[in-house]
């Protein structure tokens, strides 16, 4: 499966490019679902709900957001997200096989228009060699396509709150992006 890499630096430099401040990205988001008539659902694992906070934090939210999981757990992955148990044994929680399953069963499960989702390694124990501390993978699902996204906040390894933090604004700027 294919996906992009982004680092913290990569993810900075993007949003000066395009003049955004970071905490204005839930903002952004809300407004731009509702100026299209779209609505999101969130897949939440190392964020712990991160990520559905931000958005209701959005005065009007209400009118695009219907729904979020926090399926920190591998069985409510599968059980209310339709991951693939199979899957989960082979590439891990924390895969991009994973963040695309969350994202699309989200997305069907809400009946929205957007899925997202995020599952990582948030830190600061609970990294390996091949996935180390601060490596997350955001699924953005719509309607005919899945993309994922790697995001790698490896450098943040001792910095939990930093890791689930990013990982959040990258899945919100990923969806807003999408749309």
């Amino acid at each position: 499966m294919e996906y992009k890499v982004i680092s913290e630096a990569d993810f900075l430099k993007l949003l000066k490019e395009n003049h955004i401040d970071e905490g204005e990205l839930p903002y952004l988001l809300v407004n731009k679902l509702k100026t299209n008539s779209k609505k999101i659902a969130t897949a939440e694992s190392c964020t712990g709900g991160l990520i559905s906070k931000m958005i209701t934090d959005q005065s009007g939210a209400s009118a695009v957001f219907d729904c979020g999981v926090c399926s920190y757990a591998n069985c409510i992955k599968e059980k209310v997200l339709g991951v693939s148990r199979t899957d989960l044994e082979t590439f891990g929680a924390v895969s991009p096989q994973v963040a695309a399953q969350m994202a699309d069963g989200i997305r069907k499960l809400a009946d929205a228009d957007l899925g997202i989702s995020v599952t990582g390694i948030a830190g600061p124990a609970g990294g390996t060699e091949d996935k180390p501390v601060g490596t997350v993978f955001i699924g953005v699902s719509l309607k005919n396509s899945c993309l994922v996204f790697k995001g790698d906040f490896s450098a943040n390894f001792n910095n939990r709150d930093k890791n689930r933090q990013l990982s959040a604004l990258l899945a919100i700027y990923c969806g807003f992006s999408s749309i």
